[in-house]
């Protein structure tokens, strides 16, 4: 379970703007990539914050409902800024550096620049600004489980709109990932302009 434990580490270095940082989407065949950035209050990490934060996890290990609920929350107490890279932009970037990119316009749409910068799994390359790469990061980190949150539901938000868009595909329910679902109305009905046309749209059954 994520704590503030890393958190404290950089606020005893004297950082106190902490922005966690995670993305959404990454291994989708559609739709964005969408990072967030989120800062919560460093008297938080050295007092007692509010009870729901106990509640912060991996945005995967929650409900939907749960979800939504805790972005609710993130928003209203905590500076959170978001950045994308769309499906064309992933075509021409590869995945790892439209997730990246996006994450640094998440961390630039903050209203506050961070001392420091908590990332989810690899450094961002290029970065400006001092950060701490984190593997498992929204399993260690309440200020990364934030960030997870938001980006997941707000991705969310993105493909439902897409389904209304793009009818027949499912995206309301599979968010644009390789379900066996998803393959079929692909090979049904070709892909959608929404679609990452640099990865592979063919089901692939899994050997054992």
């Amino acid at each position: 379970m994520p704590d503030f434990e890393i958190e404290r580490r950089h606020l005893e270095a004297g950082r106190t703007l902490i922005a966690g940082v995670d993305e959404a989407g990454r291994g989708a065949l559609c739709g964005p990539v969408v990072a967030a950035a989120v800062i919560l209050p460093f008297s938080w990490f050295a007092g007692l914050p509010p009870d729901w934060v106990e509640r912060l996890d991996d945005s995967k290990r929650l409900s939907p409902t749960r979800r939504e609920r805790l972005a609710r929350r993130i928003r209203q107490e905590a500076s959170v800024g978001l950045g994308l890279a769309g499906n064309a932009e992933i075509d021409v970037l590869n995945i790892l550096r439209a997730s990246q990119e996006a994450m640094r316009r998440a961390v630039a749409a903050l209203p506050v620049p961070p001392d420091m910068v908590l990332v989810d799994g690899l450094a961002i390359r290029d970065f400006p600004r001092p950060q701490d790469a984190v593997v498992g990061g929204d399993r260690r980190s309440y200020s990364i489980a934030a960030a997870s949150i938001v980006a997941k539901v707000s991705r969310d938000r993105i493909m439902i709109r897409a389904a209304r868009r793009f009818p027949g595909y499912g995206m309301e329910r599979h968010k644009g990932y390789g379900t066996r679902a998803h393959f079929e109305a692909l090979a049904l009905r070709g892909p959608t302009p929404f679609h990452r046309m640099s990865f592979n749209l063919q089901y692939q059954p899994k050997l054992f």
